[in-house]
């Protein structure tokens, strides 16, 4: 075939080189589910700059306003000086640093667990934690509505896996009871649940699995530095600190940082260092994301007047979306959601409240489960009343332009 031929037969190669790619990207604008890329040209804060506007962000895990904290950035520059800005190597080679340990004895003892191991992320923590610790001849009882990350590494660990509803202990237990004959069983979940905004019932879990034999993994990454009279997360606020055997925790959160931790008993961090693959093939965090995650736990244990304006404010947001006909779980946390139900109705209402200058979310399918699509609010300590009544205003008449008004009744909504 002539290079002329080519060129000018309609869909060739060279106008549609991936045929394949283009057509499900196709289907996924088509049932409004296409994911984009907006840039902020700013540092995370109550304002940003947002695509060449300036908006309200009420869509950051910056929840306690750390992100941009000048002692945070003069932490990682420091940091940057002695250290240079990069590991160079994965910790089991030449990533390992003082430093590394330094945070992870300081994060052990704030969770009070006796030993703790850093991972790059969040997502690497779970995956590596789970696919390390069981395998095929065990089972896992998983929350519905727990993270991407604990259900991958649910797949990866090749154990059986079970679904329980969401927070239903009954459902679970009974999982539990016909499960018999494996070697190992763990329940996991999230504590502080990144959609809903509600809190998995710890107490009944941590009974549960005490009566079974069962492990436990709490996965923390929104509960620290937000819940709990010392911040440690929502096993603290239930009064049950390191009842779990392994808990899990982001730097990149309240902590304003980059990265995950683990905190368990010394077998398991053995353990994880040997098999958990995400650490072992991963190069090591940078200094100055390290230094910057350890004076936001001295920020953290120094300023608890930030998480108290935290949960105000996130009491004043609640009040208000109540007001409007919306369920907000309780006890109320700085995540709360506008179920919209179908995901144009949630995108369309998304696009509204940014032209209006606050920027909160929609979030569709497979992040949440079908009929449940919304409008995701997160809340920081750096809100002021007044941006809390503005989004509330752009909220309410954003709803009126878009028709949706009467919010659907779901089942997560009438608990």
């Amino acid at each position: 075939m002539s290079a002329e031929t080519a060129a000018t037969r309609p869909n060739s190669h060279a106008d549609r080189p991936y045929p394949f790619l283009e057509d499900r990207l196709e289907r996924l604008r088509a049932a409004h589910r296409y994911r984009f890329l907006r840039r902020v040209d700013t540092a995370q804060d109550a304002r940003i700059l947002l695509d060449g506007a300036q908006v309200l962000l009420f869509c950051s895990n910056n929840y306690l306003g750390l992100a941009n904290h000048p002692e945070l950035r003069a932490a990682a520059a420091d940091a940057a000086d002695r250290f240079g800005c990069g590991s160079g190597a994965s910790r089991l080679i030449a990533g390992n640093m003082r430093i590394h340990e330094g945070l992870e004895e300081r994060l052990a003892a704030f969770k009070q667990y006796p030993s703790c191991i850093l991972f790059g992320s969040g997502y690497a923590a779970n995956v590596g934690t789970l696919s390390a610790l069981m395998e095929d001849g065990d089972i896992i009882f998983s929350d519905a509505l727990n993270h991407a990350s604990i259900i991958d590494g649910c797949r990866l660990s090749r154990a059986d896996v079970r679904i329980y509803r969401h927070r239903d202990t009954g459902h679970l237990e009974s999982l539990i009871k016909e499960a018999a004959g494996y070697r190992k069983r763990l329940i996991v979940t999230d504590t502080l649940f990144s959609m809903d905004g509600d809190l998995a019932p710890l107490p009944d879990l941590v009974e549960l699995a005490r009566r079974h034999g069962c492990m436990l993994m709490l996965d923390e990454a929104h509960a620290v530095g937000v819940m709990g009279a010392n911040g440690r997360g929502a096993a603290e606020h239930y009064g049950l600190d390191d009842a779990a055997d392994i808990a899990v925790g982001t730097l990149g959160k309240a902590l304003g940082s980059f990265g995950a931790f683990v905190v368990c008993r010394p077998p398991v961090r053995e353990f994880l260092v040997n098999h958990a693959r995400s650490l072992i093939y991963s190069t090591s965090l940078p200094p100055p994301v390290l230094a910057a995650a350890a004076k936001a736990l001295e920020i953290i244990e120094a300023e608890p007047e930030r998480r108290e304006r935290l949960l105000k404010n996130a009491e004043r947001l609640a009040r208000g979306i109540r007001a409007l006909g919306f369920s907000v779980p309780e006890p109320v946390t700085p995540i709360q959601s506008v179920v919209l139900g179908d995901e144009a109705g949630a995108m369309d209402l998304c696009e509204a409240m940014l032209a209006r200058g606050v920027y909160a979310q929609g979030i569709r399918p497979p992040t949440v489960p079908p009929g449940t699509s919304r409008i995701r609010f997160s809340l920081m300590a750096t809100h002021t009343d007044e941006e809390i009544r503005c989004a509330l205003d752009v909220l309410a008449s954003s709803l009126i332009a878009s028709g949706g008004t009467n919010p659907p009744s779901t089942p997560e909504q009438e608990k």
